[in-house]
């Protein structure tokens, strides 16, 4: 087990770039505007030897000007009663301010032990702010640049000196300490045996975060009737029925015409970055208004990227006429997305938690069509049958030839098809094979990709058949 530790402190002192620096990679969003930070991030961090999960926080405000800003308070002061040590950062080249002073008597009477540090001393110009910090009582300021990485192993000492005090009884020692962990593939199969990655998608103010909190059964991430709340991609650690999953909250995400602001164009990009690493990715629309352009915008890109899908119909208990808006879904889903035949649809209330039960077990099935391999015999088959039925058109004078069909990987499911031209075949025809697939071998709700190679003529080695 590895010990927690909290970054707190006003905003705007770096929190969230200390944060990506120790996990090793830019997962909060970083931006000069105080208040980007909303909902506590957690990360597998590392720090020399040391590894540690590192949670990100709100900025800490004296007196919250809105409930959302009480939300964020909140959620800050969970992070520091559940930490084994919590991170004091204040900005040196500013000074200590009477908000660092304020939150200094703060931290003093919490329970976990309180390092302070000294951020932003990558100038001379920081050192009488660090100078001015021991006035508040809490030791010597550990003098850090979190965005040059300057102090780190200063850090690392001071951390380590701090868990030998509190007699902390884990495993500070990582198991290959001179390697860089590896970065995650989204294509890589070997990976098919960690948590599903599952990603919450959809526009904004459509209940995502109130659906995350649902199915936890904990108020993890803020929620609220404004839209646009969440701002990055928050990731939680979860299991359900023994499925290890890694439940992904996202920004909503309007039409790119409307994102104007840089700190909204952020949040988009995490929410992109959260699909394209996802195995499943569950869209959530609004009953009362549904289903909007913006919402078969994202689903396209969620087919682009090959993840599988679920459609989350939320606030169901506010539709009168039921029967008539499941028609207008499945009638805008059957022009506009054709390419996932039979993509699984749960109406549920987050809200209430009412047919919240029947989410996870679709999803669970989704992903185990995404997994799924069809042996090379019994598409062979398949092939011969249908190309006998439609044989493919003629090309530059000659038929096209199709001769061998097989499986390349999954995740998802992608095929190769040999031709003897394969430049020549029409997309239709594609789309017809594509089509022949799902139904025969049962894939429905997942995108399927198909491959075409020219098949070398063995009495030509030096030509390719034309």
């Amino acid at each position: 087990m590895r010990p927690v530790i909290a970054i707190v402190g006003r905003p705007n002192v770096g929190k969230s770039t200390l944060f990506n620096r120790l996990i090793g990679r830019r997962s909060a969003l970083v931006d000069p505007t105080p208040g980007v930070t909303r909902d506590r991030r957690e990360g597998d961090a590392r720090l020399g030897r040391l590894r540690f999960i590192a949670v990100d926080t709100a900025g800490l405000e004296e007196t919250p000007d809105s409930d959302v800003e009480s939300e964020m308070q909140a959620q800050t002061r969970r992070a520091i009663e559940e930490a084994d040590i919590a991170l004091l950062l204040f900005d040196a080249r500013a000074g200590i301010t009477p908000l660092d002073r304020h939150f200094a008597d703060l931290m003093r009477r919490s329970r976990a032990p309180v390092i302070l540090v000294a951020n932003k001393c990558e100038a001379r110009a920081a050192d009488a702010g660090r100078l001015e910090a021991y006035e508040l009582g809490l030791g010597e300021p550990i003098a850090i640049a979190s965005e040059h990485g300057i102090g780190m192993p200063d850090l690392e000492d001071a951390i380590v000196e701090a868990l030998e005090k509190t007699g902390w009884q884990g495993e500070p020692e990582a198991q290959n300490p001179g390697k860089d962990a590896p970065e995650e593939d989204e294509e890589d199969e070997e990976g098919a045996g960690g948590p599903l990655q599952l990603a919450i998608v959809g526009r904004p103010n459509v209940g995502k975060s109130t659906l995350v909190n649902a199915l936890i059964g904990d108020e993890r991430v803020i929620t609220g009737p404004q839209p646009g709340i969440t701002r990055d991609a928050i990731s939680i650690e979860w299991e359900w029925n023994g499925l290890p999953i890694k439940l992904i909250d996202t920004a909503g995400m309007r039409r790119k015409a409307r994102v104007n602001e840089k700190v909204e164009k952020l949040s988009v990009g995490d929410t992109l970055e959260a699909i394209r690493f996802a195995h499943v990715v569950v869209l959530v629309l609004d009953a009362t208004m549904m289903p909007e352009k913006q919402d078969l915008v994202i689903a396209r890109h969620i087919i682009d990227e090959g993840r599988a899908i679920v459609i989350a119909v939320n606030k169901w208990d506010a539709v009168e006429n039921r029967q008539e808006a499941l028609d207008l879904l499945y009638d805008r889903m059957e022009i506009s997305l054709p390419q996932i035949r039979g993509v699984p649809v749960v109406t549920l209330s987050a809200l209430t938690s009412r047919g919240l039960q029947k989410l996870l077990p679709e999803v669970a099935a989704v992903y185990d069509i995404w997994n799924k391999r069809v042996s090379t015999g019994p598409l062979n088959r398949w092939l011969q049958n249908v190309v006998e039925r439609h044989p493919p058109p003629i090309s530059r004078g000659r038929r096209i030839r199709i001769r061998y069909i097989t499986q390349t990987k999954a995740r998802p499911p992608t095929f190769a098809v040999f031709a003897s031209q394969p430049t020549g075949v029409p997309e239709a025809y594609v789309r017809y094979l594509i089509n022949g697939i799902r139904e025969t071998f049962d894939f429905p709700g997942v995108p399927i990709r198909i491959n075409l190679r020219r098949q070398r003529n063995p009495f030509a080695p030096d030509a390719d058949e034309n």
